[in-house]
C-alpha cells in the first residue's frame, strides 16, 4: 500500500543577505504509514516547520522529492492540497472579527466547496470540537483553547486524509490539551494520518505511534514510541520517592551522592515528584532497588528510559542555543 507520506533526499536551503547559505533540510528521508500518528521532534531551527510547509505545498524544496498518498507535492500541487489539512498553533489563520462559523464558511469558499456542503460540514465540526454554542461569537472573544479547536475544525473542513499539526497544543491548559489529544486519536481511528511537529515529549508519548528526531535538517532516528528507550542500549532506570512528598523533596544529598557513587549507577537526577537513578543494565536496577529498601526508601520501581531522555541524549545539551 502507498505510504501516506514519503520523503526522499529532501533538501531546502535559504540564501541570506550576507550571501551565505542556510540549510533547513539536509538530505531528509522519511516514510509515514497510513493511519499513523507520527511525531516530528527536534530543537528550534531543526527543520520541523520547513518540512510541514513543503508537505502542505506552501514551500518548494530545493531538491529531493516528497509525496503525499502517491502525489508529488511539486508536480501535483492541486491534488495534494485536496488531501492534506494544516493545523497551526497560535492565532495564525483566523480572522478575529468574524465568528467561528463565518471563519469556516470563508475557508470553505477558498476550498471551492458549495454553500450547502460547507454549512453542513461547519455545523458538524463546530459541534464536534465543542464550539456549537459559541459559533456565532467573534473569534476575538475566544480563549487560546477555543482557537485551537477552531483551527482543527478549519483543517478538517475539506475532509483531508492527512493532517499536519504544527505545535497544536502550544499554550493550552492541561484540560484543553487532553481534550484536543482525545479528538486526534478519534480522527486517527476514522482512518486519518497525522504528522505532529511538537516540543512536548508527553504529548508525543501519549499520541504518536512512531517518532522521528531531527536536528539541523537531518534525521537522527525513527522508531516506535513504545520501544524508544531501547535506543539507549541496556540502560534502565529506577524511580524512587517517599510516600510523603515533603520527605521526597528532603531526600538528602548524602543519600543521592552515595547512590550515584555505586558502580551500577550511571547518574541520579531529580524529577518533578521523584528521583531517578540510571543503571547500566537490569541487574544493576535490582541492586539499586535492594540498596534503597535497606535505607528505608520504600517507594521505588523499575522503569524504562523515556522519550525525553532519548531526545536529550541524542540531540545533546545545548541549553538556550538554537
Amino acid at each position: 500500500m502507498e505510504a501516506a507520506v514519503s520523503v526522499s533526499s529532501l533538501r531546502r536551503t535559504y540564501e541570506r543577505r550576507r550571501k551565505d547559505t542556510v540549510v533547513a533540510l539536509d538530505d531528509l528521508t522519511l516514510t509515514i504509514a497510513r493511519n499513523e500518528i507520527h511525531g516530528l521532534l527536534g530543537p528550534n531551527g531543526a527543520g520541523k516547520t520547513t518540512l510541514v510547509r513543503i508537505l502542505s505545498t506552501v514551500l518548494l524544496p530545493t531538491s529531493g522529492t516528497a509525496r503525499v498518498l502517491g502525489h508529488d507535492v511539486v508536480a501535483e500541487t492541486t491534488a495534494v492540497r485536496s488531501l492534506v489539512g494544516l493545523v497551526l498553533g497560535g492565532d495564525r489563520g483566523l480572522y478575529d472579527r468574524l465568528s467561528a462559523r463565518r471563519n469556516l464558511l470563508f475557508w470553505g469558499a477558498l476550498y471551492k466547496l458549495d454553500a450547502r456542503t460547507v454549512r453542513r460540514r461547519a455545523d458538524t465540526l463546530l459541534e464536534r470540537v465543542g464550539l456549537a454554542e459559541r459559533a456565532d461569537e467573534p473569534v476575538e472573544r475566544f480563549s487560546r483553547g477555543m482557537r485551537q479547536r477552531l483551527h482543527l475544525a478549519r483543517g478538517l473542513l475539506h475532509e483531508p486524509r492527512v493532517l499536519f499539526l504544527d505545535e497544536p497544543t502550544s499554550g493550552l491548559d492541561p484540560v484543553a490539551a487532553v481534550a484536543f489529544r482525545r479528538l486526534v486519536l478519534e480522527l486517527r481511528d476514522e482512518g486519518r494520518t497525522f504528522l505532529l511537529a511538537t516540543h512536548d515529549m508527553d504529548e508525543a508519548t501519549a499520541l504518536c505511534d512512531r517518532v522521528t528526531l531531527i536536528d539541523r535538517g537531518r534525521r537522527l532516528l525513527t522508531d516506535d514510541t513504545a520501544n524508544i528507550g531501547r535506543l539507549l542500549g541496556d540502560r534502565e532506570c529506577v524511580d524512587f520517592a517517599h510516600d510523603d512528598p515533603a520527605l521526597t523533596h528532603a531526600l538528602n544529598h548524602a543519600l543521592t551522592d552515595a547512590l550515584a557513587a555505586l558502580p551500577e549507577v550511571v547518574d541520579v537526577e531529580r524529577l518533578d515528584d521523584r528521583w531517578r537513578a540510571h543503571t547500566a543494565d537490569r541487574e544493576g536496577s535490582r541492586r539499586v532497588l535492594a540498596w534503597l529498601v535497606e535505607r528505608d526508601v520504600l517507594t521505588a520501581r523499575h522503569a524504562q528510559p523515556t522519550l525525553e531522555e532519548v531526545y536529550l541524549r541524542t540531540v545533546g545539551d545545548r541549553g538556550m542555543r538554537v
